[in-house]
């Protein structure tokens, strides 16, 4: 059936015609290597720290703290593993602190360290879906050399203080007389949050291009200077010895403009985008007073709205608004050869019936209130469509 909705931006959006078209030489006339000595691999090295610098001014850095990497998932895993682990090597705290509610990729990075003698300690949160400060601060100890807390939650979109953390671990290290690197998993917030990482004090933020209308493959690794760092792909020595492989050219170029864009039209972006979540719940809570909407009296990106519907498995849900023309997505992972509860709605007090049950909208600066309705209206008949699978 044709797509009337599409409100899964939360898992990729469309590339911004802007950045499609900036591309595009890129992927035609003007290919080249950027180790290249010749002219078209010295144009191509230029375009790629022009994007450098694109994305350095939108994260307030230096250029030469921007790292290019194949998306959010290797920006997660370089920033966690390669400070660890380079800790771990000059005999420094090498534990991990992370949220319960961080990402998988946060979260397997982290248990992957294990192996190597870097335990990982996670904080929990609340029934909002907040990590509290302090809290993080308490579990701070003498072996801890990393702190990894998401600014905004993937599948409710709850903001997390990443500020107060920095300064809470900040004096804590301090009275432990240790020092903790504090990195943010970022992907979720570039088009709704400011970015500038010294107003936000971390010393390593990931991003991904795909969630901000850049290109899918792309990621974004901020790393302060002095940062201990380990890389984790060897080679050519490419982005300063810190993640070696042949550049992505067009996908880099994208993600510069992408994110240059991202940022100034951030506010206008938040008002449209809050404005259509506001929509949205007001429908679902007419046409389903039983839906619990996650993560209420807390801040929350103005870009996803996750609800629990009573007695409804969410993959069934999302497979029946697919079937009505509306794509959206389900807070647990259920497939034929494996079922997992959402782990972040398990973590905010959730049951296991509840937590199987969640659907997310998200929405970009491309969803119209149109989208919204047609979701609205379709949303009782899905949730019959799914209630009747799970009935027989």
């Amino acid at each position: 059936m044709q797509t009337l909705a599409y409100l899964d931006h939360a898992a990729t959006s469309p590339v911004d015609p802007r950045v499609a078209a900036a591309m595009q030489p890129w992927l035609e006339e003007r290919y080249g290597n950027p180790s290249a000595l010749h002219a078209r691999g010295r144009a191509a090295l230029a375009a790629i720290e022009e994007a450098r610098e694109r994305v350095a001014a939108a994260l307030g850095c230096a250029p030469a703290e921007i790292v290019f990497t194949s998306g959010g998932t290797e920006s997660v895993n370089a920033a966690i593993k390669g400070i660890a682990l380079a800790r771990k090597l000059a005999r420094l705290g090498s534990s991990v602190v992370v949220s319960a509610i961080e990402h998988h990729a946060v979260l397997h990075a982290s248990e992957w360290l294990e192996r190597f003698g870097c335990a990982r300690l996670v904080v929990d949160v609340d029934g909002r879906g907040v990590v509290d400060p302090d809290t993080v601060a308490a579990t701070l100890r003498p072996d801890v050399g990393l702190v990894s807390v998401m600014l905004a939650n993937n599948e409710v979109g709850t903001v997390q203080p990443v500020r107060e953390i920095v300064a809470a671990v900040r004096a804590r290290a301090a009275s432990l007389g240790i020092d903790v690197a504090v990195h943010t998993d970022a992907v979720q917030a570039a088009r709704w949050l400011p970015l500038n990482v010294e107003e936000v004090g971390v010393d390593a933020l990931s991003l991904s291009a795909h969630k901000f209308g850049g290109p899918p493959g792309v990621g974004v690794l901020y790393l302060r200077r002095g940062v201990p760092f380990l890389e984790q792909i060897s080679g050519g020595g490419q982005e300063r010895q810190r993640r070696a492989g042949t550049e992505n050219v067009p996908g880099i170029v994208g993600t510069g403009l992408a994110l240059e864009l991202a940022q100034r039209e951030r506010q206008s972006n938040v008002r449209r985008a809050a404005a259509l979540r506001a929509r949205l719940v007001a429908g679902v809570r007419q046409a389903l007073p039983e839906a619990r909407l996650h993560g209420e009296g807390a801040e929350v990106l103005p870009s996803i709205a996750s609800f629990t519907v009573p007695g409804v498995d969410g993959e069934e849900l999302v497979q029946a608004l697919d079937v009505l023309g509306v794509a959206a997505s389900s807070g647990s992972a259920c497939a034929s050869v494996s079922w997992e509860p959402s782990h972040v709605l398990l973590a905010m007090g959730l049951s296991l019936e509840e937590a199987v049950g969640a659907v997310r909208f998200s929405f970009g600066p491309e969803t119209t209130e149109a989208e919204i309705d047609a979701a609205v209206a379709a949303l009782p008949r899905a949730v019959e469509m799914a209630r009747a699978v799970v009935s027989r």
